[in-house]
């Protein structure tokens, strides 16, 4: 049989630091460790507050 590969990529949730709403769902690769970019947070935009916001990783 073959072998299965461990997967490199995690599916991750981005909440919202205001709202604490859990906006955005996105995989990212987790085998070389993650980015600061990622760490740090994204701008993205937030329904709620109509607005856009700091997003952090939430891993569920």
């Amino acid at each position: 049989m073959a072998k299965k590969k461990a997967a490199a990529r995690e599916y991750v949730w981005l909440q919202c630091t205001e709202s604490g709403d859990l906006n955005y769902r996105t995989s990212v690769n987790v085998k070389g460790g993650l980015p600061e970019e990622l760490k740090s947070g994204l701008k993205k935009y937030c329904p709620r507050l109509r607005k856009h916001t700091l997003h952090k990783i939430k891993r569920k």
